[in-house]
């Protein structure tokens, strides 16, 4: 399972990485909104890097954006794989999206905690995080029940939500196919 739900990240990851990008262009020729260099920032202090500048600036940019996005689709597909598929998933998936990158931001020093940001900023942000997680979700979730339901949901077939006197799946039953 999870072998196959690396591959399926990354594939997944890239394609909303890819999906992001594009809304980010869109709104930035709509807005007016210069380019981030937020990432390559980040992927300096992380790897020990000088500060880049011109072509080498936009590389790591992108090295960056759609390494962290194929990185961070990993989680969506082992959600999917699982049986944690839908909208709400990708909902929740956002959040550990937007976590991922507030926590290299600030760890770094590039960037500062999204409540001191601001709300046009904080709004184009959750925008564009939103994007990627549905978009990486929406493949995670097309890609993953090739291979049959997750062991969530074969333990929800049983009797749907939280119910006393539902146990675990035995073992055998949820290590997947």
């Amino acid at each position: 399972m999870l072998r196959r739900a690396v591959g399926q990240g990354l594939i997944s990851g890239a394609a909303g990485a890819l999906a992001m990008t594009v809304g980010e262009k869109v709104e930035q020729r709509l807005t007016g909104r210069p380019d981030s260099h937020v990432p390559a920032a980040v992927l300096e202090r992380l790897a020990g890097l000088p500060e880049l500048s011109g072509g080498r600036l936009r590389l790591a940019n992108l090295a960056m954006h759609f390494g962290q996005g194929a990185l961070a689709g990993i989680v969506r597909a082992l959600m999917a794989t699982a049986g944690m598929r839908g909208p709400v998933a990708s909902a929740m998936f956002a959040v550990v999206r937007l976590s991922n990158d507030q926590i290299l931001e600030n760890a770094t020093g590039v960037g500062a905690p999204p409540q001191t940001w601001p709300r046009s900023e904080l709004a184009v942000d959750l925008v564009h995080k939103t994007v990627y997680a549905f978009a990486t979700g929406f493949v995670a979730d097309a890609l993953a029940p090739r291979h049959g339901p997750g062991p969530g949901q074969r333990h929800a077939a049983l009797r749907p939500g939280r119910r006393k006197h539902v146990g675990p799946l035995p073992r055998r039953a949820a290590a997947g196919r």
